[in-house]
């Protein structure tokens, strides 16, 4: 006999968690799966290093769920994002600009945690939440629908039957598959690489991406670690480069990393193990199907830029949880999942394409070519009304 729930959640990344948190705050029966554990330590073995930024709009939604009262005392601020262009023939900076966030509201752009202590909580609050059933290594195998619902095989050899299907089981999303939702890729032959790091500088709440070639060097506010100032750092390069980097011993790793962080936050030091991942960009053709909402890597996936990619996810999750809890007798009904694919879908595809073209720019190897970025940098962040909406735009409003 099958389970039966109003949400059936694939996936049980830090998106599929928020996810279930949100939709089960509202009162949903709901019921998450996801093939892996988390990992919820900082140095266990497949531990997630990487941090996420939420922007502003987003704490909004985390504070609906009743997770913010869990994340705000582990947060770094970020209060200034700082684009640093090194483009020159050395690896010096040559242009700094300062996007301010107070330049919009007494907010900062957003908070920045660590992976790994977004999923520790995450778990707290659905443990708090007792219509939620989480079912960590456990898959999605199959996908049956009907006008009324969807039946879910899952690898445990058991079924569910759910008014809802959320697909936020990734970039390979076995539901999005299942409903034959096809999406286009583009891959750049870049890899990044996720650490952290202790400085002799004080970050002082500034998130800075440092361009020079390969793609950006980010580094992202974190608390303080073992008494020094502390940073995650994302950084993007092509692909043999980016494993070569990989592969080196602590001590040329660190002299390379100083190499291109210019020394904007003095003496680094690496303090975590690396990991490394594949950049793309994918966008699904659509969000919805009979009973199926795509949202996060199902339904797009960007480069590490700006603090955009689990924004828009949780932007998808907002849509979702407002048309849900309008149309409670329609929950998961085509209506429903029209509405969200127009409200959502042109929006994912114009970022998308905007941060493709960033991403290309902060690639550029041939000096002219980089000058002409420096250049660019300088006459937008001189406009204060083009300054404004930039920022308004990377925080998700108009």
């Amino acid at each position: 006999m099958a389970d039966t729930c109003d949400i059936l959640i694939s996936g049980g990344g830090i998106a599929g968690l928020t996810a279930a948190c949100a939709f089960a705050s509202a009162g949903f029966d709901v019921i998450c799966v996801d093939p892996t554990a988390p990992v919820t330590e900082r140095d266990a073995e497949g531990a997630d290093l990487r941090t996420t930024a939420f922007l502003q709009p987003a704490q909004l939604l985390l504070q609906r769920c009743g997770l913010w009262t869990k994340l705000a005392d582990h947060a770094a601020a970020l209060q200034i994002m700082r684009i640093v262009d090194a483009g020159g023939e050395l690896p010096e900076p040559r242009v700094i600009k300062d996007f301010n966030a107070s330049d919009l509201s007494e907010n900062p752009f957003g908070w920045n945690l660590p992976n790994w202590l977004l999923r520790r909580e995450l778990l707290a609050r659905l443990a708090e939440l007792p219509n939620v059933d989480f079912r960590p290594g456990v898959a999605t195998t199959s996908l049956f629908t009907r006008t009324a619902q969807a039946r879910i095989g899952l690898s445990d050899d058991t079924r569910v039957t759910a008014t809802l299907v959320v697909a936020a089981d990734g970039r390979t999303s076995p539901m999005r598959e299942a409903a034959g939702i096809s999406v286009s890729t583009t891959r750049y032959g870049q890899k990044a690489l996720a650490f952290a790091v202790t400085h002799t500088v004080p970050h002082d709440n500034v998130s800075t991406e440092v361009h020079r070639t390969g793609g950006p060097f980010t580094m992202v506010p974190l608390p303080d670690h073992n008494g020094s100032p502390s940073s995650a750092i994302v950084w993007m390069d092509r692909g043999p480069k980016a494993l070569d980097l990989m592969a080196l011993p602590t001590e040329e790793f660190e002299a390379a990393m100083n190499r291109r962080s210019c020394g904007v936050l003095g003496d680094l030091k690496l303090a975590s193990r690396r990991s490394i991942w594949p950049i793309i960009s994918q966008c699904a053709e659509r969000l919805n199907g009979e009973r199926l909402a795509l949202m996060a890597e199902a339904a797009h996936v960007v480069p590490p830029i700006g603090a955009q990619g689990l924004n828009m996810s949780l932007g998808d999750l907002a849509c979702l949880l407002d048309l849900a809890e309008a149309r409670r007798e329609g929950l998961g009904d085509a209506q429903m999942l029209e509405a969200y694919n127009k409200a959502r879908h042109s929006e994912i595809k114009l970022r998308v394409k905007g941060i493709d073209l960033l991403n290309r720019t902060s690639m550029l190897e041939a000096r002219p070519l980089r000058d002409m970025r420096a250049a660019a940098l300088n006459a937008f962040y001189s406009i204060g009304p083009i300054r404004k909406t930039l920022m308004r735009t990377g925080l998700g409003s108009s």
